[in-house]
């Protein structure tokens, strides 16, 4: 069922300029994907770099 989401006309302007052609289920729906994406991306540096340091400190632990 359609629904009408009420967004100021330049932010409109900009995404009908990123959207070009595509509809606009379609178009959301993908900056959606990519997101997501880019949180999951931000949440495993985030975790690589906690198990850096984690190791770290246990290596840091042991030489004491």
């Amino acid at each position: 069922m359609p629904t009408t989401i009420t967004i100021k006309e330049d932010t409109k302007k900009i995404l009908s300029v990123m959207k070009g052609e595509e509809d606009w289920d379609t178009f959301l729906k993908e900056l959606i994907k990519e997101y997501l994406r880019m949180k999951r991306e931000l949440a495993r540096k985030k975790l690589k770099e906690l198990f850096i340091e984690e190791t770290r400190v246990k290596k840091w632990t042991r030489e004491y």
